[in-house]
């Protein structure tokens, strides 16, 4: 239930995150969800890979600075409200929430991305509530 994230810091340059994503195919790794926060001078990759622990390696090794962290991922309905409900139980439950990120798939559902500071609190949490959590079969490569 908890997934590995990779967190890159990237300079704000041109081609910095194609060399980034030419190194992961290089690697055979695939990505299955990211998201870009940026400033002036950088920006924060957050991605999750089929394989968390070669790209750490592979993207140190070409000079990227990165650190794996652990995430969940609720998987819901893609529909008004939903989203809501699932933060309503962390909320209730005490969990806060450091960031997020989110996709919708074709099959009519969506996947939140949350990073707490409590993961196992909030899948124990979640999975209470009968919620639908992303597995890390879903996004590793085998």
């Amino acid at each position: 239930m908890i997934i590995r994230q990779l967190s890159v810091f990237l300079e704000n340059r041109a081609g910095r995150l194609t060399e980034l994503t030419g190194i992961l195919a290089d690697n055979d790794i695939n990505i299955s969800a990211f998201s870009i926060a940026d400033t002036t001078d950088f920006g924060i990759l957050r991605v999750i890979t089929g394989k968390p622990e070669l790209a750490e390696k592979v993207l140190k090794e070409r000079g990227f600075a990165v650190k794996i962290t652990d995430v969940i991922g609720i998987v819901m309905r893609n529909k008004p409200g939903a989203l809501h409900h699932a933060l309503q139980i962390l909320t209730d439950n005490g969990i806060s929430i450091e960031y997020m990120y989110a996709f919708a798939s074709s099959d009519d559902r969506a996947t939140a991305v949350i990073r707490t500071d409590s993961p196992k609190k909030a899948i124990e949490v979640l999975q209470l509530h009968e919620m639908e959590l992303l597995k890390a079969g879903d996004v590793y490569q085998v």
